[in-house]
Order: structure tokens, then C-alpha cells, then sequence
């Protein structure tokens, strides 16, 4: 396939043009010219032919533009959407980072619009919209989203060996007070090693209520196959687990077990060495030796720190639950740290709100936010080799030590 040199020069000239007759302030006409030849040449890509070129290799025909008027920072653009026939097309030029800055522009919006936005807001509103917003945007701009994201958060599952549960607290107003609100996250490991973002919640809290109907809502969605959950220790979400996925092993997060171990101990040089003690355990190589490490710890810390004993004892086996499982995966199947990158991701670009003005305002942003992990998650390597190895036998043997 070869491009075409007569309509990269009219491009090149465009571009001239607008910058030479108006400097900077042709930014409007140079984004025209550049997003409509980038959607030209994926549509190019797409059919793997040029327009009027004969080739055996060619998918499909061009059919045309569609015009489309799309808000910038730097005014309205308009643009020709290419058009195909016999192939499904749709520039991703104009898709990639739309999503999310729609969702945060719309977040912001609303603050404004709800009275609770302050003159730094405001600014914020004009240098990310490049407009002035009013009810009539802020509506049309919700129900585009809230219909993307709705099918998202409700599409089909399927089979997941292994899932990951954790929980953060977002700013939002209610009832005429600002709370911190609980914003529930799965992603679960498929049967191809792959990883992805099954869902998320927002309510009032991390009660079991809230929690159980975020998973009653996964079981729903066809989610069938799950082996292991994993995620740190919160009554509700146990309770929840119980409820709705009582056969499923749980692994506690080993990163906030040992965290936790150092809570059970005053003195400060005693804390680091539990958290050596805690570390030496959770990286034995097997179940047995892990169990032999526990009680030379527990007879090492009987005197100079009995509460911390008694805790390991009661609370050990729940963070050795990933043993059943074979070698390879332990390590990413013994934390929830996954979900806690996740969790920071989604702080990082919902810092910027500061505030949501309700439930629905933060549910948007932070599902733009996941689609956008979700989508580099299932392009991406494999995350977990799924193939059966010698590791699986010895895993079944350290699952039988249980």
C-alpha cells in the first residue's frame, strides 16, 4: 500500500498557511488539517489500500466523509469523518484520551452548575472545555457517557480463575454535607492469563450490603470459574464474600498482613523485625516450610511480644491460602497490590475534581478511568502463563499440607 504524495502536500501546505497567516491562533485550522489526514491514513490502514488503488490485499471502499463538529480546548473543529463499505470504521485518533477528559470535564461542569465550585474551578472549567458550559451540554454530555459506560460496567463476564477486591474513598456531596464515599474495584485474571476490570461501585460505605451487592451484581453478569479471591481484611467485604462465594478460597493481602503484624508490638526496633519475621514467612517456598517459619517465630517472639504471637497463630493460615496454587502465579496472587496501582491511578486523575457534587458524577470519572486501564490490560502481555507445569503438582501437594 502506498500513500498518496498529492494529499500529504495539500496537508503540508494547510499547515503552512494557517501558521504563517496567523501564528499560533491557526492552531484550529492546523488541528483540522492533522486529525482529518490521521483519520485519512487509518482509514487507509484499515481498507490496506489507498483510495482508488487496485490491490488483492484491499478489505474494503471508501465511501465518503461524514461531517462532525468536535469541541477542543481550541474552539470547535470541523471535521470529515472517513467512511467505509464492506469494513467497520472508526478513527481511534478521536477516541484515544476522549473519554476520560469528557468524564472530568463533566465532573468539574457539574460542580460549577451545583454552586459548589470556587473561582479556581471555574478557570479549570474554561482551560480544559475551551467554552462556556451550560445545562443543555452538561445533559447531552451525561447521557453519551453514562450509556458508554452503563455497558461497560453491565457487560458479560465469563470465566475468571482468579479475583481481586479493594475499596477507596472519594469526596462527594450529600444530603447538602461532603462524605467520603466508598468506590468498590474488582479486576479478575481470565483463563488466558489476561487481566481486566470487572466493575465498580460507589455507595456510602464499605458495609457488607454494599459489597454484596457489588458481587451479586458480578455473579449476574455470568462471572463462573473463580478459584481464588484476594484483598485485604474488612468485616464487610467477608461477610460478603461468605454470602455469595462461600466454596471460593480467600487469600488475605500478605503486603497488609505484615503491615498489621507490626500493630501488635510497642517498641519500634521490635516492628522491623516482625515485619522480617512476616517477610521470611510469606517468601518460603513452600506451604511446610512456611508452617515450620511460623512456629520458630512464634517460639523467637513468645516472651518479648506475646500479643503478636497470639495474632499469627489465629490469623496466619489466612495469608498462606496461595500455596494450593502453582509456584508461578503465587506471586501475583498473594496481594492485592495490583488493585492498590489501580486504586492510585484512579486517585491521581480524580485529585484534579477535588469534589463530586453526587454519586453518579464520581462513578463517571472513575469508570472512564478504568476503561482506559481495563484497555491496556487485554492489548497488552499476558499477565499470568495459564499452561500446566511440575509447579501445579506441587502445588497440589502443598494444598493437600493444608
Amino acid at each position: 500500500m502506498t500513500s498518496n504524495p498529492n494529499s500529504n502536500d495539500t496537508i503540508l501546505v494547510a499547515v503552512i498557511e494557517a501558521l504563517s497567516a496567523n501564528g499560533t491562533d491557526g492552531m484550529k485550522t492546523l488541528l483540522e488539517a492533522v486529525l482529518n489526514a490521521a483519520m485519512r491514513v487509518e482509514r487507509d490502514k484499515a481498507l490496506n489500500a489507498t483510495p482508488y488503488e487496485r490491490s488483492d490485499a484491499r478489505q474494503g471502499y471508501s465511501n465518503g466523509f461524514k461531517p462532525k463538529v468536535l469541541q477542543s480546548r481550541v474552539g470547535a473543529l470541523d471535521l470529515q469523518i472517513p467512511q467505509t463499505r464492506g469494513v467497520a470504521f472508526y478513527p481511534g485518533c478521536l477516541e484515544k484520551g476522549l473519554r476520560s477528559e469528557k468524564a472530568l470535564k463533566l465532573a468539574i461542569a457539574e460542580m460549577y452548575l451545583k454552586g459548589v465550585s470556587t473561582r479556581k474551578v471555574e478557570a479549570i472549567t474554561k482551560e480544559l472545555c475551551g467554552l462556556e458550559i451550560n445545562s443543555t451540554q452538561v445533559s447531552r454530555m451525561t447521557m453519551e457517557l453514562d450509556e458508554e459506560f452503563e455497558a461497560f460496567r453491565n457487560r458479560s463476564l465469563g470465566v475468571f480463575k482468579y479475583l481481586t477486591l479493594d475499596a477507596i474513598y472519594l469526596k462527594v456531596r450529600h444530603c447538602g454535607t461532603v462524605i467520603d464515599q466508598a468506590v468498590l474495584i474488582a479486576y479478575g485474571i481470565n483463563q488466558f492469563g489476561k487481566r481486566e476490570i470487572l466493575g465498580c461501585s460507589v455507595g456510602l460505605s464499605e458495609a457488607e450490603v454494599h459489597w454484596r451487592t457489588f458481587l451479586e451484581s458480578l455473579q449476574k453478569r455470568g462471572l463462573i470459574g473463580l478459584e481464588l479471591v484476594t484483598s485485604d481484611d474488612h468485616a464487610g467485604l467477608r461477610a460478603a464474600l461468605r454470602s455469595v462465594f462461600p466454596s471460593v478460597p480467600w487469600q488475605r493481602c500478605q503486603f497488609h498482613m505484615s503491615q498489621n503484624a507490626q500493630h501488635y508490638v510497642a517498641k519500634q526496633h521490635l516492628r522491623q523485625e516482625v515485619a522480617g519475621a512476616m517477610k521470611d514467612i510469606f517468601n518460603s517456598s513452600s506451604l511446610l516450610t512456611a508452617q515450620t517459619m511460623v512456629k520458630e517465630v512464634g517460639k523467637r517472639f513468645a516472651k518479648k511480644a506475646p500479643e503478636f504471637v497470639k495474632w499469627l497463630e489465629e490469623n496466619i493460615n489466612e495469608g498462606l491460602t496461595c500455596y494450593r496454587f502453582p509456584k508461578k502465579h503465587r506471586k501475583r496472587i498473594r496481594t492485592s497490590n495490583g488493585a492498590e496501582r489501580v486504586n492510585r491511578e484512579v486517585r491521581r486523575r480524580t485529585r484534579v475534581a477535588v469534589l463530586f457534587p453526587n454519586e453518579a458524577s464520581a462513578l463517571r470519572l472513575v469508570t472512564a478511568v478504568l476503561i482506559e486501564i481495563h484497555e491496556e490490560w487485554i492489548t497488552g502481555k499476558i499477565y499470568l502463563d495459564m499452561t500446566r507445569g511440575d509447579d501445579d503438582k506441587l502445588a497440589e501437594i502443598d494444598e493437600l499440607a493444608i
